[in-house]
């Protein structure tokens, strides 16, 4: 039941499940746990092509970071990097949640290291080190380190980006240690590694990068796409021939992506038309939570099915994933545009406000996209006609908050902090904290207990009261954001078979 992880204290795995999922090679535990073979000094995917490896020459891992520390190498063949990401929630603390975040956000790659990024989350950094050991069987450095070079893997394999600019855009400020960290974790240098990679599809000479980007099937695609079609911002996202298209704007530079599936590989190809290379990895890394991409469909299925209702929901809509966001503070403009109106009215209200205040794109290939979103610093002052004075200054008030740095959305807040301070605005309810708080900072248990179509379908058509919907949901926990997907979508498949618009 128990896999030791180099020198570091053991983490619990389930020998025997994992066995069999290595030896069906079952993609839905694709980056839930990683085989290292001691034979070869390899650690792989459970979807691992190879021959499977005698089972006294395996070993376990709760991470890629983990087998990492053990002294094993990733597998050319599998390919780690591409792996999906293991959920922050998953069996994790709070403060390894916050901190795989912040991690992912770039944290330790900037100056301060373990210390800084210890201070933030208000901890020690021993007390930190040894929650990571306990919960992802190596240390934050380590975490982070596999993480940069994952990215480097990636780029080397899929781009034509020049060394240089690889090691850059992964996080490394050094190209000798970018090179030899690669001879230490493949045996081969980076030059060695993409002479042996396939032909790649990007084309770094125009700023376009396209990634494939596995998630755990199943994967509700045609859902999710519906949900952000109907929510889609006019002139920042469209939604055409089953892909997604969006602007953004990164450290003041603009561009454009787009998802979209492929669908036997059990991945999504993004497409990425970005100026600077040395920001890819947050970008995708935004890609990721904006798609769910790490989220483990078995394990949110298996509770929520004990209520009649979802069962029967997640058995039509397997694989439904909770959309989250290209921006916090986009969204939570986007949320209080949506309070007591209709999607399509709160729809209507974002394209006038892009149009206002939005940073017009470049002319060129951009089909529907016009603008970027509307920045803080753009809102601060801005008068917003057309809708009642109260939003109005509650945009006004959360833009001058985020702008002057009192109120973020990448996870730093401790505990309650963000939610407090969003509640604390005058105009914004639960709804829009609990809503927020499932699409822009990916918590899998916010639920808007107060949300009219949540009440009316979780009562099978009789409202129910906030107050019975959240006791019926504390059986729904941890996942209760999943949840409120499910009753959403089988209220807008309702919907649309009496076309009558959905108010949230």
């Amino acid at each position: 039941m128990f896999s030791r992880c180099g020198r570091h204290e053991p983490v619990e795995l389930d020998e025997t499940v994992c066995e069999r999922a290595r030896l069906a090679r079952d993609p839905r535990f694709d980056g839930r746990f990683f085989i290292g073979v001691s034979s070869t000094g390899i650690y792989c995917r459970p979807v691992c092509p190879a021959p499977a490896a005698k089972r006294s020459n395996v070993r376990y891992f709760p991470s890629a970071a983990a087998a990492a520390e053990a002294g094993f190498r990733p597998c050319l063949r599998c390919r780690p990097e591409v792996a999906p990401g293991t959920p922050a929630w998953n069996g994790t603390s709070a403060t390894v949640s916050r901190a795989l975040r912040l991690i992912s956000a770039g944290a330790l790659d900037e100056d301060g290291g373990v210390g800084a990024l210890s201070a933030r989350l208000g901890v020690s950094p021993r007390h930190l080190h040894r929650l990571f050991l306990q919960h992802l069987g190596a240390p934050p450095i380590a975490v982070a380190q596999t993480r940069r070079l994952h990215f480097a893997k990636q780029l080397i394999s899929d781009t034509h980006l020049p060394m240089v600019q690889v090691a850059l855009a992964s996080g490394f400020r050094s190209i000798r240690r970018f090179n030899d960290l690669f001879r230490k974790l493949y045996a081969r240098t980076p030059s060695e590694l993409r002479r042996l990679r396939q032909a790649a599809t990007s084309h770094a000479e125009r700023g376009e990068y396209v990634f494939r980007l596995a998630y755990r099937p199943p994967y509700d695609w045609a859902s999710l796409l519906a949900f952000l079609a109907a929510r889609a911002t006019p002139g920042v996202e469209e939604v055409t021939d089953n892909s997604y298209r969006r602007s953004i704007l990164f450290h003041g530079q603009h561009g454009i992506l787009q998802v979209r599936p492929v669908t036997r590989a059990h991945v999504l190809q993004v497409h990425i038309r970005f100026p600077e290379p040395s920001a890819l990895l947050q970008i995708v890394t935004r890609v990721r939570a904006l798609f769910d991409l790490a989220s483990d469909p078995a394990l949110v299925a298996r509770q929520l099915r004990r209520d009649p209702l979802l069962a029967a929901l997640l058995k039509k809509y397997p694989g439904l994933r909770v959309p989250g966001a290209w921006d916090g503070f986009e969204l939570a403009v986007r949320a209080i545009l949506g309070q007591q109106v209709s999607v399509r009215c709160a729809t209507t209200l974002a394209g006038r406000l892009v149009q206002r205040f939005g940073t017009p794109l470049a002319p060129g290939d951009r089909g529907g996209l016009t603008h970027v979103f509307p920045q803080p610093e753009d809102m601060t002052g801005a008068t917003l006609a057309g809708m009642p004075a109260v939003r109005a200054q509650a945009i006004q008030t959360l833009a001058r908050a985020t702008a002057a740095g009192r109120i973020h959305f990448d996870g730093t807040d401790p505990g309650k902090g963000l939610a407090a301070q969003l509640g604390a605005i005058r105009g914004v309810g639960e709804w829009t904290v609990q809503y927020i708080a499932m699409r822009a900072q990916n918590e899998p248990d916010a639920f808007p207990a107060g949300d009219l179509v949540l009440l009316r379908t979780a009562g099978n058509g009789k409202s129910l009261t906030p107050a019975a919907l959240r006791k019926r949901a504390e059986n729904w926990r941890p996942w209760r954001a999943y949840a409120a997907m499910y009753l959403w979508r089988a209220a807008a498949h309702a919907t649309s078979r009496s076309s009558k618009p959905v108010r949230r």
